[in-house]
This record gives C-alpha cells, sequence and structure tokens, in this order.
C-alpha cells in the first residue's frame, strides 16, 4: 500500500538510500502537527523495509533546514498550559531507528530543528547553516530531548550558553564543537550528504546497524527523556510561558514574573 503522506514533508527512495525532507519553505520549514505525523509515518516505513539502509533528513528551499513548531499554530494550547505533547513526536522517529540517519543541515536550524537534529547520527551542514534553542527568549523550553542530548554531543559549557541564552552558532562553530561533522558550500551540501549515505551503504548492514543500536542503547536515555517532560509540564503550565509566545505572536518584548 502506498504511503500517503502530507505535501509538507516528502519522502523519496533513491536505491538504499531514503531521503526526507520538511517540506513548507515558505515558513521556513516550520513544524505543524501534520507534519509531525507524516515524518512519523515516512520513518515506520524507513525502518520496515530492508532495502532502505540510510535515511537523509534536509529541509526544502535554501533559507531553513526547520525552525520548530510554528509558534502561532502552537500559541491556543500553549496558552492553555499544554506543551502539545510535542516532545514525544520530535523525539520518537529517533529513539525507533536503529539505521543511519544523516541530517544536511541548508540553513536555519532552531528550537524543533535542532531537536530534530540531535535525533540523527552525522551530520552536514552548509555554510549559511546557523543553530540555536531560543525558547528560554519566550518563556518556554525545548522539550524535545534537547537537555538530554546536547550536553553528550558537545562540551558542557557550550551546551548551557545555547540552552540559558538562546543565542544562535554559525555553521563553523557548530563544526568547532563537534554538533555537526563538516560544513560544505551551500551547492554541494546533498551531494556530501549522498556521498557519506554511500559510504556507509558498502558497509555491512547488520553490523552498521548493531554498531548504532550499541551506542545509542548504551546510552540508557529514555529515564531522562521521563525526567524532562516531567519538568517540561512545570514550565508551560506557567504564567510566563503564556507571555512569552503571546509577546512573539504580538512582535513585543516579553515581561515575565517568573511564575
Amino acid at each position: 500500500m502506498a504511503l500517503s503522506l502530507p505535501e509538507t514533508f516528502t519522502y523519496e527512495k533513491r536505491g538504499r538510500i531514503a531521503v526526507m525532507t520538511f517540506n513548507r519553505p515558505q515558513a521556513l520549514n516550520s513544524m505543524t502537527r501534520e507534519m509531525l505525523i507524516g515524518m512519523d509515518a515516512a520513518f515506520d516505513d524507513f525502518n520496515a523495509d530492508p532495502e532502505l539502509w540510510v535515511a537523509i533528513l534536509t529541509g526544502a528551499g535554501e533559507r531553513a533546514f526547520c525552525t520548530g513548531m510554528d509558534l502561532k499554530d502552537a500559541l491556543p494550547a500553549i496558552a492553555a498550559g499544554d506543551s502539545m505533547g510535542y516532545e514525544d513526536p520530535v523525539r520518537r522517529p529517533f529513539d525507533k531507528v536503529f539505521k543511519p540517519i544523516i541530517a544536511a543541515v541548508n540553513g536555519i536550524c532552531v528550537a524543533g530543528g535542532v531537536e530534530f537534529m540531535l535525533g540523527t547520527d552525522l551530520r552536514i551542514a552548509a555554510e549559511t547553516a546557523n543553530f540555536g534553542l531560543a525558547e528560554v527568549r519566550w518563556g518556554v523550553i525545548p522539550a524535545g530531548g534537547s537537555h538530554i542530548r546536547l550536553p553528550q554531543q558537545i562540551p558542557w559549557a557550550v551546551a548551557m550558553e545555547l540552552l540559558l541564552t538562546g543565542d544562535t552558532i554559525d555553521a563553523r562553530r557548530a563544526c568547532e564543537v563537534g554538533l555537526v561533522n563538516r560544513v560544505v558550500p551551500r551547492e554541494q551540501l546533498m551531494d556530501e550528504a549522498l556521498a557519506l549515505a554511500e559510504k556507509i551503504c558498502r558497509n555491512g548492514p547488520l553490523a552498521v546497524r548493531t554498531a548504532k543500536e550499541i551506542a545509542v542503547r548504551a546510552l540508557n536515555n529514555e529515564p531522562n527523556f521521563v525526567l524532562e517532560k516531567a519538568l517540561a509540564a512545570r514550565v508551560f503550565q506557567s504564567e510566563d510561558a503564556r507571555e512569552g509566545p503571546r509577546a512573539f505572536a504580538e512582535k513585543r518584548k516579553p515581561v515575565y514574573q517568573g511564575r
């Protein structure tokens, strides 16, 4: 049966390689609930297809990889003190797949976009890419695994700087601290990602998947994700969490009360 996906998330099979694309460039590839469901279905299909060995995740257009959830779309739920269960669909595709996943980061990668990338195994970034977790600026937190994965993948002080200030870093800095594997000109990005995927495909597929499974399972992150979700609920139910997104939508500086 053919897989039915929204136009905003595309899934293409190229031999042993699956190419998945956030396809909402007019909105900087910000995520809707429909896109999250489509991505989950695509990863289910990729995981179940024995002919597919490696996936590449990228964004459509030249401006953005993914800018996370569409805050305007999410605002009513956040105003009601609900994180929209966002953390689970962000993490789920990456928690259940032991085939290698490569991120081809073609531009802005912030908020949930970073969280998607943190679930991948290898990352190629365009020179124009930049990375950040700005949620604290708007009174909320990135509850899709960032507090667990980011300090595991880059030095503690750099991770804390990103999580606590909301600042962004450019592609070169991301490569320096180990957030991405390499930086290439934008026009070479997909060629580099495909070449890396093809290199992996020349190895024994069972050995590759088992190597990833051992590495991921040895981290034993599930209890940490449970902790993050429980504490995130405290933030999303606060007055500040309602003020931040409201200020974002109204294009003004938020006024926080610490409660």
